[in-house]
């Protein structure tokens, strides 16, 4: 996958991508990632990437001139358009299900506000816009660097151990079951004994079970959208 960025602040992806997972996917050629500076496409001696808004107001506003001219510059030189993608509070909510859509594009080109927002104009390059939930961040590089790294987390190879991506919380719907690992006792908290069994077909019941409590003391809503068998119904039911 080519993951690509425009923005004002482009060595603000440095050390993201230059450790850990990110770093391994790049070294194993499964991800190739490029940080565009927006900067390389204005024409004052300033560098302008901004301007105040019509109609007045506060803040700055990103002005969409720099944004079409890299884009008519970028996109001409890739084998086709990439899937493009920018971060706003009005955009779709962030979601496992949209992280796994994301992971099947061989090409996403991330647009980053930053200031007050963008020219609206801008938002007609894009394929998709991506909220992370109800708050405001101060840039979009932020923003597309959790979703650049839960997209490149479920490509194919990219994690060492292949079932640890599957287990993880939201995969099925549902937050992942606790975890522990040595010592099995400590300052008189101590590891389930199912855990120690070494009878998987135990541990995995057992986490389940666990997943399926822990989604409804802390997540309640995901247990609606949750694809729940009458077992696990039962089991709910029989925890009340």
């Amino acid at each position: 996958m080519l993951i690509e960025t425009l923005s004002v602040f482009p060595q603000c992806y440095d050390s993201v991508m230059n450790e850990s997972i990110m770093k391994r996917a790049q070294e194993k050629g499964i991800l190739e990632f490029r940080a565009h500076d927006l900067r390389d496409w204005t024409h004052d001696k300033h560098r302008t990437t901004d301007d105040e808004p019509y109609g007045g107001g506060q803040g700055l506003v990103m002005k969409c001139e720099p944004i079409f001219e890299a884009t008519d510059e970028l996109f001409a030189a890739a084998p086709e358009k990439p899937y493009t993608i920018f971060l706003s509070p009005t955009g779709e909510r962030f979601s496992e299900a949209l992280t796994l859509e994301l992971a099947q594009k061989d090409h996403l080109f991330f647009i980053c506000g930053h200031y007050e927002g963008i020219d609206e104009r801008a938002y007609t390059l894009a394929d998709k816009t991506i909220s992370l939930g109800d708050y405001v961040l101060t840039s979009g590089e932020l923003a597309s660097m959790v979703v650049i790294d839960a997209v490149v987390r479920r490509l194919d190879g990219v994690l060492g151990d292949e079932g640890s991506s599957v287990d993880e919380s939201f995969y099925d719907g549902l937050l992942e079951y606790p975890q522990y690992t040595r010592p099995a006792s400590y300052r008189g908290m101590d590891v389930p004994e199912v855990l120690l069994s070494g009878h998987h077909k135990n541990i995995e019941a057992w986490r389940h079970e666990q997943s399926l409590l822990r989604t409804r003391a802390l997540r309640p809503d995901l247990l609606e959208a949750a694809d729940l068998s009458e077992a696990d119904r039962l089991f709910l039911s029989s925890r009340s």
